[in-house]
């Protein structure tokens, strides 16, 4: 171990001994503390793969804990690999890229498998991650921030506050980018500040994207903290112009507005420039309206499979009654729909649902009843409406549901339940709550969304059998 007094850094040898929750790799090592003591430091090591031996520097030791920066990989993980984005050492959207897909798909499986372990099942349920023939240009929506300087791209890894300049974003089809960067030239090229969220003051907050992958139309929305009017009507003009000469696909062009202090897109006012204020996409045969603020899967190659496989576990029947909670605009209540006799799909965001009735018209379906509210009160209303369902579906949010909602699923007793997540730990905990409720975990499907990130999604099977012993 060597100290550099002057900078406060410190130098040491580390074996990576697995990742964090980030994807970052930990680390343990022991230093002096004042009075000459061996104390404990835990390191977070970016870039690293489990097994590696490296040379870190380490800025600012805490007691407990710090952050390390890789000076030399002695011992090299053989699926480390090369990354192909040129701001992956900078950029806090992909940590994996130098890891093999094959390196990170056995990860997130035994991911699975631990969480599910640590709430007493039986890891031999989970089965191997499904990954993606070709884990690049998968994303159908990004979202884009500019710097108070006026650069457009992604934030920095572990510095949230710095925005770099984008040149290129590998996990966005070519299309996409390719809007982005109009944007992006036509704010530098009048000089648009961005916003300084500190002192509250800037023009341009974010540019989102997205894409459908089926028709390929895109819709691009800038949001700013002032209308597109006064002296802005002309640089406005300017960027519609452009994106109309160079980019064909763009089918809608917003201008939002939002001044609220959340550093989030939301929208105070929305304007459309040119186009319509949304974009169609299909999933599974089935079509959708997108609008800006639409919560869509934003990977639909593996949604489809997340769809598909949904329909495998659930078996759906024409003589059944389904609840779909968390249901969104639909995305897994239409191909249901289509096979069960009733189907109630339960969000509590009023736009989604409304969306969802909307494209159950268009697709067809007359069989579908839709209600925003909260999932535990909501299922009491379908209940109460329905009686007793054969088949539950649940696709939470990263939180989970919760122990009040899968308690009230226990109590309602369908048949079957397949339980979509996009979490694992909290996968486990709600299912765990069902334990008294005699119901049994019968399988567990990883599924690879997000591929160069720690994200995963998993489709599971429960069924409900009063003489198990969960």
């Amino acid at each position: 171990m060597t100290r550099d007094h002057q900078n406060e850094k410190e130098q040491y040898r580390a074996t990576i001994e697995g990742l964090d929750r980030r994807g970052s790799g930990q680390a343990v090592v022991w230093r002096e503390n004042e009075l000459g003591n061996p104390k404990k430091l835990k390191l977070v090591v970016p870039r690293s793969l489990p097994g590696e031996q490296v040379k870190v520097d380490v800025d600012y030791p805490t007691k407990k804990w710090s952050k390390a920066h890789i000076q030399e990989i002695i011992d090299v993980n053989p699926e480390r690999t090369i990354a192909p984005c040129p701001h992956f050492d900078i950029c806090g959207g992909c940590v994996w890229q130098h890891w093999d897909y094959s390196g990170q798909l056995k990860h997130k499986t035994e991911h699975v498998k631990k969480a599910i372990t640590e709430q007493g099942f039986d890891p031999d349920l989970v089965k191997d991650a499904i990954g993606m023939d070709r884990p690049w240009d998968y994303r159908n929506k990004m979202e884009f921030t500019f710097s108070p300087e006026g650069a457009m791209g992604l934030h920095e890894q572990g510095n949230f506050r710095n925005v770099f300049d984008l040149e290129t974003c590998l996990i966005a089809g070519d299309d996409m980018v390719d809007a982005a960067l109009e944007v992006s030239r036509w704010a530098k090229d009048h000089q648009l500040k961005g916003y300084e969220k500190e002192q509250h003051v800037g023009l341009l907050r974010h540019l989102m994207v997205r894409q459908s992958f089926s028709t390929g139309e895109i819709m691009l929305a800038v949001i700013a903290t002032e209308p597109p009017a006064g002296e802005l009507a002309e640089m406005v003009d300017d960027l519609v112009q452009r994106i109309e000469g160079k980019n064909a696909k763009v089918k809608s062009l917003l201008w939002i507005k939002n001044t609220l202090w959340a550093d989030r897109v939301q929208a105070e006012e929305v304007h459309t420039l040119f186009g319509r204020d949304f974009i169609y996409d299909e999933i599974a045969g089935y079509r959708y309206r997108l609008w800006f603020d639409t919560f869509f899967q934003t990977n639909p190659t593996q949604a489809e499979k997340l769809v598909e496989l949904a329909l495998e576990v659930g078996n759906p029947k024409p003589t059944e009654t389904m609840i779909d909670l968390f249901c969104g605009v639909g995305t897994f209540s239409l191909p249901f729909a289509n096979q069960v006799k009733e189907l109630a799909g339960v969000e509590i965001v009023e736009s989604s649902i409304e969306s969802a009735k909307r494209n159950a018209v268009e697709n067809g379906l007359n069989n579908t009843f839709f209600l925003a509210s909260d999932a535990r009160r909501g299922i009491d209303q379908v209940l109460e409406k329905f009686g007793q369902p054969d088949l539950l579906l649940l696709d939470p949010p990263r939180s989970g549901a919760g122990g009040k909602v899968m308690r009230r699923i226990g109590r309602s007793k369908p048949k079957r339940i397949v339980y979509v997540s996009c979490n694992p730990v909290s996968f486990a905990e709600d299912i765990a709550e069902l334990k008294q409720f005699n119901y049994e975990l019968i399988s567990v499907q990883p599924v690879d969304l997000f591929p160069h990130t720690v994200h995963v999604e998993l489709v599971s099977e429960i069924v409900l059998n009063e003489g198990a012993e969960f």
